[in-house]
This record gives structure tokens, sequence and C-alpha cells, in this order.
């Protein structure tokens, strides 16, 4: 199990500020070898604001467009340390002198941090640039060269259509999404309007509600009334800026500048908006008018920004003590390491950060960065009638999938439909999305830190911990989309100024019976036998900046209620940083309980040790002791047809590598970043499975580290990965002892791949993607030994399969298969011509699913088909949850399903003889993601085969708990919900 400290090196994007409605991301980089071409991105005309004005604002419908480019010659150089002008002068003077270097500069930077020390330099160079950034990247007070970027949004006037008029207080915004990695959204295929968006991201309408005053909704005048309006705490808005004189505001301390336009005022009205949520004095107001408001401008009125702006006002943000700082910003790079570092040194220096999770909903998986971070509080939007909205990105945090599992997020809920704010010179306007929910909370923190005495116990750590244990929780609504539960402000009033600084846990507890808050946990018993249940759970140390645990966590099963039938293991954060660390609990079931149903009980003691920065009895280290209540419900081990096995190991996602999206026609969302794991973009499936009475289990080892003969099906569905060698040996003998195999493949074609390729902005060189939407090349020599591979070939269409409406999105075909086997075609739209030289053709006998019952005694079956979309909630248009249930029919219990066999369609099985199998892109960098290559001489070769996991089972230190007493401390828990 990872933690934030534990991330690997990414590619650096820059994050946005969201202009309206919508919740931005991180920016493509787009360009060929001489920055034009079929791939290069222009810069729109940016529309005018004073313009935008004095339109009508009925007639209007506004879109907001993204694009983004490398900055020629200049690097932004990071350091170690904060440094003075002179002296990161004279480390990069001789770095470069050590190649002779002549034709470089400093780039001046003039703003507010240029008169403090910094931990960054940008650089222009223009000679042997490859050389020159690896000398620099040697040095040893620098840390890391990334390449300077240019940002440019811009809005665009369109036609309302059949929307009808919408008022000036209620615009509807429309996002064109673009993804952090750089991939042209305007077209795959050179002069044609064939590849024009129809996912979430561009068709997604805003939900409406009646425009109210969010502040006096959330009972701020209470606090008002109390005598506290924001007083003495400064809160930061990173935005567009705030015009000087706007009425709303009386108590604007600070704004400051930090592009390259002279001005300081807002041209867009987005940064205005947000300001006035959070402290506007009049109309529509905010919830800490006399809060100190310091705006930082980090975007022009031509919409453009850079990443350099960004840091240095992070460093000035420091320098200013700022206690509050909303980010109404994100994407789905959580391993940008320049803007991740710099959250925690942010949040490490007290600044409690509060950051939209994204408007990627109502798909899972879906958390945007920062927001994802421990140490951020992460925001999720509901409407005025209590339901999460629609565009409020989903849990489960996914980078740590390849160690376990994912964390609760978002942390709270609140408003951000049709919330009111601050029109950009006057009056009001009301807008939605995550991004309006974001300073809805940043303004509540604001506030509510203005009402303790004692100033010293405010901290990232202490206010989130106010926030959950306050937070309502939503009937009806699971973890990962309500968090803790909707903003209390009253609440979380009166357990702030009553905390003693103590650490907590979140979850607060572990049931696994508790419907349908804990889904997905609570969707599945568990039982002798099955993979280990893990939930990954959150330490906020309200104590200080950093912590540890004092010994190990302590498992205590309650003997009353069948706790020694639960076996424990918990690995945790070696150093809680900042505020923060994980507690990874894996749940199994002991043997005695193997035939036995029931509710076992227990806990988890967890001590934290911190230094002792408020501590009054001055003994040198605070310490504080939480109690993790764990309930689960014990099953008898289910038959060997029941269970499923779905292959996560062999699954890769964005980021680090640049692995597109299973359907190419999906533009506005080409990368595949959602985790592809059973409890995020295959959640569906998921939910089907089990209504049909199937268990599933995640497999997140090697194929070598799973007793075969405990399972009736091996899942095997777009597959990333490559096998280790010892992996094809093992599932060729699995199943010639009854293990059965689905595989969901999906497109791989290295001309299509070459196609989308992208200019990697550290190497200045093109790159293509690290595979296809999956690695057929792989699963073909997975699947050889029985003479069965898939082709290269790309094909898209409708058609029915057993009186079932199918979609084919991007998939393969078969290219051999075995003679007694059974192949069913479909015709279909040639895709690959279609990309590759817009020209349409129509392929019959597409040979796109296939079914075979191996020849050993007692052997398993193995059914492949061609396609992954219709199973995944990412852009699913036809689900074909009906042939995964056919399939499993075949494969757990030899039914062969009659409506194929018999079907019309049913062909020879190819032999593959015609053309030759796939074969891996020349030059890929699959190596450098992958948990099986390794570079070897410039021929990657596979790793050494590494040991399966072993989990070390905490020793039980059982207690006769009564059922009262734990039923009492339960309600106590939930009573605080």
């Amino acid at each position: 199990m990872g933690n934030d400290q534990k991330r690997t090196a990414g590619t650096m994007i820059v994050r946005l500020c969201l202009l309206v409605a919508f919740l931005g991301c991180r920016l493509p980089v787009v360009g060929t070898e001489e920055d034009s071409g079929p791939f290069s991105t222009p810069f729109p005309s940016p529309l005018n604001a004073d313009a935008l004005l004095s339109t009508n604002c009925s007639q209007l419908t506004l879109k907001l467009d993204f694009s983004t480019k490398v900055v020629k010659h200049e690097y932004i150089v990071a350091f170690n340390g904060y440094f003075t002008a002179k002296a990161r002068s004279d480390f990069i003077s001789s770095a470069l002198r050590d190649v002779d270097a002549v034709n470089w500069r400093i780039v001046r930077r003039d703003n507010p941090a240029s008169d403090y020390p910094s931990d960054f330099e940008v650089v222009e160079i223009r000679q042997d640039t490859r050389s020159s950034l690896l000398t620099l990247q040697d040095h040893p007070y620098i840390k890391r060269v990334t390449p300077q970027r240019m940002v440019l949004r811009s809005l665009k006037l369109t036609d309302p259509g059949t929307d009808g008029a919408s008022p000036c207080n209620d615009i509807r915004w429309v996002q064109k999404w673009q993804s952090s990695r750089p991939l042209r959204r305007t077209s795959l295929s050179l002069g044609s309007g064939f590849w024009h968006a129809t996912g979430r991201h561009s068709s997604r309408r805003l939900l409406r509600a009646i425009p109210r005053h969010v502040a006096q909704i959330l009972q701020a005048d209470v606090l008002w009334q109390m005598g506290h309006t924001g007083s003495g705490v400064k809160v930061a808005v990173f935005d567009t800026g705030l015009s000087e004189k706007h009425p709303h505001f009386k108590n604007v301390k600070e704004r400051t500048n930090w592009t390259n336009e002279k001005t300081l005022d807002d041209g867009l009205g987005h940064g205005t908006f947000v300001a006035g949520v959070i402290a506007s004095m009049r109309e529509c107001q905010g919830f800490a008018p006399d809060s100190e408001l310091h705006i930082f401008r980090v975007f022009t009125n031509n919409q453009v920004s850079y990443t350099s702006w960004f840091l240095d006002a992070f460093n000035y943000a420091i320098l200013k003590k700022i206690d509050v700082l909303n980010l109404s910003i994100g994407g789905p790079d959580f391993m940008d390491h320049p803007f991740v570092d710099k959250v925690w040194e942010l949040t490490a220096n007290k600044v409690i950060m509060v950051s939209a999770i994204g408007n990627d909903g109502p798909l899972y998986g879906t958390l945007n960065n920062p927001a994802d971070q421990m140490d951020v509080i992460g925001v999720g939007g509901i409407d005025f009638e209590d339901n999460i909205a629609r565009f409020s990105s989903r849990g489960m945090t996914t980078w740590e999938l390849p160690g376990g599992y994912g964390r609760v997020k978002p942390d709270i809920v609140t408003y951000g439909s049709g919330v009111r704010g601050s029109g950009l010179k006057e009056g009001c306007r009301s807008l939605s999305g995550t991004s309006v929910a974001s300073p809805v909370v940043a303004g509540a923190v604001t506030l509510l830190a203005s009402t303790v005495l004692n100033r010293e116990l405010v901290n990232p750590a202490s206010m989130k911990q106010a926030l959950i244990a306050s937070a309502r929780r939503l009937p009806g609504v699971n973890m990962f989309e309500q968090g803790h539960g909707k903003l209390d402000l009253l609440r979380a009033y009166q357990i702030l100024n009553s905390y003693k600084p103590q650490a907590s846990l979140s979850p607060s507890y572990i049931d696994l019976t508790e419907c349908p808050y804990m889904w997905p946990y609570c969707s599945q018993p568990i039982y002798y036998g099955g993979m280990p249940t893990i939930v990954n759970v959150t330490i906020l140390n309200g104590m200080g900046v950093t912590g540890r645990i004092v010994d190990k966590p302590i498992w205590q099963p309650y003997l009353p209620q069948n706790g020694d039938y639960v076996d424990v293991a918990v690995s945790y954060s070696p150093v809680l940083w900042p505020w923060a660390g994980y507690l990874a609990i894996s749940v199994s079931v002991a043997k005695k309980a193997a035939s036995w149903e029931g509710i076992a009980q227990g806990h988890v003691m967890v001590t934290v040790a911190s230094p002792a920065e408020n501590d009054v009895s001055n003994t040198g280290e605070m310490t504080s002791t939480v109690k993790l209540p764990v309930k689960v419900k014990i099953v008898p081990t289910p038959p060997r047809s029941k269970r499923i096995l779905w292959d996560q190991y062999h699954n890769l996602r964005y980021p680090p590598g640049y692995f597109p999206r299973d359907n190419l026609r999906m533009k506005n969302d080409p990368l595949d970043w959602n985790g592809d794991h059973i409890h995020t973009n295959f959640r569906d499936m998921y939910q089907h499975l089990r209504s049909m009475g199937y268990f599933v289990e995640v497999l997140g080892a090697p194929i070598t580290c799973f007793d075969a003969s405990q399972y009736g099906t091996l899942l095997m569905v777009d597959s990333e990965e490559e096998y280790f060698p010892e992996e094809i040996t093992k599932l060729r003998r699995d199943i010639d002892n009854g293990l059965s195999l689905i595989i969901f493949s999906d497109w791989y074609n290295t001309s299509v791949m070459r196609k989308v390729k992208f200019y990697d902005e550290n190497t200045r060189q093109w790159w293509m993607p690290d595979t296809g939407g999956a690695n057929v090349p792989a699963l073909n020599d997975l699947i050889a030994v029985w003479g069965m591979a898939f082709s290269d070939g790309l094909y898209e269409g409708d058609f029915t399969m057993a009186d079932h409406d199918m979609y084919y999105a991007s998939g393969c075909s078969i290219a051999r298969f075995p003679e007694d086997g059974i192949v069913v075609a479909q015709t279909l739209k040639d895709q690959g011509l279609e990309v590759l030289k817009q020209e349409t053709a129509v392929v019959e006998n597409v040979p796109v699913l296939g079914l075979y019952q191996t020849p050993s005694e007692g052997g398993g079956r193995i059914a492949l088909y061609g396609d992954s979309n219709c199973i995944d909630d990412s852009h699913r248009q036809k689900d074909c949850f009906w042939l995964l249930d056919a399939l499993l029919q075949y494969t757990s219990y030899s039914m062969t399903p009659p409506s194929l066999t018999h079907s019309k369609n049913r062909v020879v099985p190819p032999t593959g003889t015609d053309r030759p199998l796939p074969q891996r892109l020349e030059g890929n960098h699959l190596y450098r993601y992958s948990k099986v290559l390794e570079a070897h001489l410039g021929d990657p070769k596979p790793r050494p085969l590494p040991a399966c996991p072993h989990l070390s089972w905490a020793k039980p230190q059982p207690l006769n708990e009564t059922l009262k007493k734990y039923k009492y401390y339960m309600k106590i828990l939930k009573r605080r919900k």
C-alpha cells in the first residue's frame, strides 16, 4: 500500500483554474515537429469581455475552449531548497559551464515574489538543449527540470439552439473537455468532420436550480449574529483577479498579479464569482465578509497562464501566511510532481487548501488532483434538494490501486448547482459545478476559523476533522459519492470550538453490512479462501504536521461476537506527513469459519504520536489513541463455479503512461484514467454479476499468486500489461486443470497508434501510445498455446446478436482460433481505414466472438470477445451484460449458449495464415511503467518474477466485549453523522 510520498515521477501537467461553471482540467500539449500540422492546436481568438457584457444575455450560450503549448526553449529548473536570485544563478551557471553552454539566460519574473528566495528558476536555453538539460539535472542542488508551458482558454458564443433563452443570472456554460495528456480534441482524422465528440463532457447539461443565497441556507447568519464574520483570517483566491472598486467587497487586503498583463482587474468574471461566494458583503452574500481577501491573478484576460506563475504565487502565499486557499482547479494527473510537491509544502505551512473534486460524474474513479490528496479538503457537489449532482466526480482514489485499494473521497459535499455569486462588476449571477462547491466550503472554513479563540489549534487536519465529524450523512448515497456527508456549518462550529488536538480516522469505522453507505464493501460478504478485503483508511493527525504510529496497531476481536473468525493484517504510513497518512486494513476469514455464516466484530487500536507543538503538559510528545470498529458478514465459501477472479494486475492506466481510451470515437476524453477496476468504471458490470449470484474477487498480483482450484473463471478485460513467462506457463496448467478464461480485448494497431502520437515535453520527441486499447501482442502470447490470437484490425458498428442490439466500439477481431471451436462473426465498418485514410469500408464476416472447450480431461473453457466497451461504464452505449452472462454459463457450467452456437453468423474459425499477427510497436516505452518489463540494452526484457504478496496477520488480543457495549459505541459514532 502506497502513500502520497511514494508517487513516482510523471510528466508535469499545468493545473488550470476553472474559468466558469465547470472544473478545469490539466491540458494537453499538442503539436508537430515544426509546431504545425495535423495534430497541432491553433490558439482561438479570445472573446472580448466587454463585448460579452454588452450582449443580450438571453441570447447566449457560452463555450469554454482550452489549448496549451510548450514554450520554446524555456525550462523550469526546480531546486532542493529556497535560494536567493544570485545563488540560483550561480548554480545554473556552474552546471551549464560544464557543457560550454553560452546561449542561455534566466528569464526575468517581475512579480511580488521576486524579492524573496525561491525554489525554482525559469531558464531559456537555445543551444544543445539535451546535453544542457542532462547537465542541469545532475547538479546537486537541482531537483528536476521541466518545460515551461503556456495555457490558453477562450470563451466562444454559440447558438443556444433548442434550449431556448437563458437569463443572465443562469448562463449555461458548456465545457469542452481537455485531458492532461497531449492529444488533439478536434479531430482524429485529417480534414474530416467525422470525429465529433458525443461524450459526457461535451454534452453534459447543468442541473438547474432556483438561485438562492447559499451562506444563509447553511446558516452562516447565525454565526454572524454571534459576531463571527471571518475577521483576521487570510483567504486566498487563485483565479482571474478582481476589480479594485467592486461594490461587494470591503476588505480586499491585497491583489497581486502573476501574469504578464499590467492589470489586477478581472476581465472574465470567474475570479469575482469565487471571491463573492467566500467574502461578498452585500446582495449575494458570502460566508466571511470581514476576512482578509488576497486575490492572486494567475490568468490573463486572454485566458493565458504559465506553470511558473502558479509556482511563484504558491510561494508567495506561504510567505504571506495565508490561512485558507481555494483552488477551483484539477485534473487526473496525480503524478504531477512539481504541483503535488508544492501542495504538500503549502499544507505543511498550515495553509488549509480546499479544492473541487471534479465534474466527471456520474462515472466512478474520476477524482481530480489535488482534491484527491489526503492533506486537501476535497469537495463534491449537491443540488438544493440534497441530491448528489450528476456532474460531481465519484471515488475511489485510484493511484493506490496497484498496491491494493483506493481511499474515500470526496471528504464532504455541499451546494454546487445553481449557486449565486458576485457578477463581474456588480449584481449577482448563478453558476454550477464542483468549482462552485469548493468556494462554498472555503468560505465556510474561513468563517469557522474566525470563531476559534486559539488559532494555533486550527490547521489542515483539525479543520478537516471538524468538517467530516459534523457532516450530515445523505440517505441512500454511498461513501464514494458523498464522502462523510453534507457540510453542516453550525455543527462544525460546535466541534471546532471544543476541539482538542487528536488523531482521527476516515472512515471512522468499517461495517461491511451497512448498505448503501459502505458500498462496495457491503455488497459482497466475505468467506474463507477469498482474496482479502482491503479498506484503505486515512489517518488525520490534528496534533501536528508530522507524526508516527506508536508500536503497531492492535487487532482486538470480540469473542462474544465471533471476532475470532476474522483475521486482520495492517500496514500503515511510516511517517504521517503532512497532517495525514494511511492505514490499510486487510480482512480475511479464519479457516474454522469455512462453513459458518454470521456476523463477526472487533476493532483495531492505533496510537499516533506527534511532536508537542500544542502540548500544555510539556512532555515533548503528544499521543492520541483511536479505535476503528470492524464488522463483517461471513458466509460459507461459495462453490467454485460461482467465484470469478478479476485480473487487476495487468490493467494499466494514465498516469504515468500514455494509455489511450478503448473507444477511439471518444476524442474528447481519450485517456484511460479511471482505474479499470470493478468498483470504478466497471461498477455496473460488478453490480450485475452480484445480482446474478456471482462472487467477484480482485487479483492484484501476478497469475502465479492465486489458487486456481478455488475459481471457476478468470476474467481479463482491457489488459495493457505484459505477462511473465511463469504466468503464461501457470495459466496453461490452471486451464488444463479446470479453470476457465474470459478475455474482453480492444483495438491494437501500430499505424493508428502512430496517428495518435503526441509531442513529449521532457524529451522534445514524438511519442506513441504505450499500447493500444489493449496490449494485443501480450494477450496473443498468453493464448498462443491454444492456437488463438487477436488481429490488429480495428472495427466499429451496430449489429444484432442473439436478438440483442450490440455496438462494437473500436474493437479488434479474432485472427486465429481452433478449428473445433465456435466462432461468431459480424458485418462491421473498418474504423482503422477511416482513421488512417478517411475512407469508409464495410467488412463482412469479422470474427468477434470465440468459444472453446480445451481438450484435456476436466479442462476449462476459453471465451474471447474483441471489444470491452459494452461492459465499461466510461463510454458504454449499449451494454452486453447478457453476453457476459452467457459466457459465464459456458465457462463456469459448461452450458453452451444455443443462441450463439446456432447463430446464422457462426463461421469457420480463422486459421490466421492470411496475414501476420500484430507486433509490438517498435520503440514503445511500456517498460517505463510496466511491472513486468525492465530496460535491457535497448531491448526490454521481463523482470524477475516478484514474490507473491504475503500478509503478516496481526496477533489477536481478544476481548470479551458485550454486544450491548459495541452497539452503544456504534450508536455514538453514527449519531455524529
